[in-house]
């Protein structure tokens, strides 16, 4: 992962402060940390895939990770595992739906997936729900934020789609040279 003072997640930070406390009125500086963060650590694959499965693949599959984070009927050894993972997915459709909303539908087009029986959106709320009801010892401190991301699901998805948006502004060409021009 890129260390903290990197120019990648200061600059993601910046994004994110400006649309989400400008653009959505979203004036929440722990989900504006928290949401620049996750975007800086997906930069790396071995984040956005980190969940694995009992053989160590990486599990890509929504469906395969919830699947894998019960505690009782599933795999998930432990209630902190079944948090470890629902806080991953929570992370991972949050990115998705916000950065990459096309890639969602064509992701459910492929045979024998799970996740085309999944909504992204109900996941990810549920998720950080979940987390955030692990609201004791070390938990205490980071569980209202999860409330906040489940209860704020939307809107921050819609602010990664305004960032995914201007980033691509960014890239274009003339879109650049013009921003040259103005500064």
């Amino acid at each position: 992962m890129a260390p903290e003072n990197h120019a990648v997640r200061e600059f993601f930070q910046v994004l994110v402060e400006k649309h989400f406390h400008e653009t959505l009125g979203l004036r929440d500086q722990e989900l504006s940390d928290y949401v620049s963060n996750l975007i800086g650590d997906f930069c790396e694959a071995e984040e956005l895939f980190k969940i694995r499965d009992g053989e160590g693949r990486p599990l890509t599959d929504v469906g395969e990770m919830l699947l894998a984070a019960d505690p009782v009927y599933g795999p998930a050894p432990s209630f902190d595992r079944e948090r470890q993972v629902r806080k991953h997915i929570g992370d991972f459709t949050l990115f998705f739906t916000g950065m990459f909303p096309e890639s969602v539908n064509a992701r459910r087009l492929r045979r024998h997936r799970l996740e085309s029986f999944v909504d992204f959106i109900k996941a990810g709320k549920e998720s950080y729900y979940i987390v955030s009801k692990f609201e004791h010892f070390e938990y205490a401190k980071v569980a209202p934020l999860f409330a906040r991301l489940s209860n704020e699901f939307e809107r921050c998805v819609y602010g990664l789609n305004i960032i995914k948006n201007e980033l691509e502004v960014m890239q274009h060409p003339i879109a650049r040279r013009a921003n040259e021009l103005i500064m």
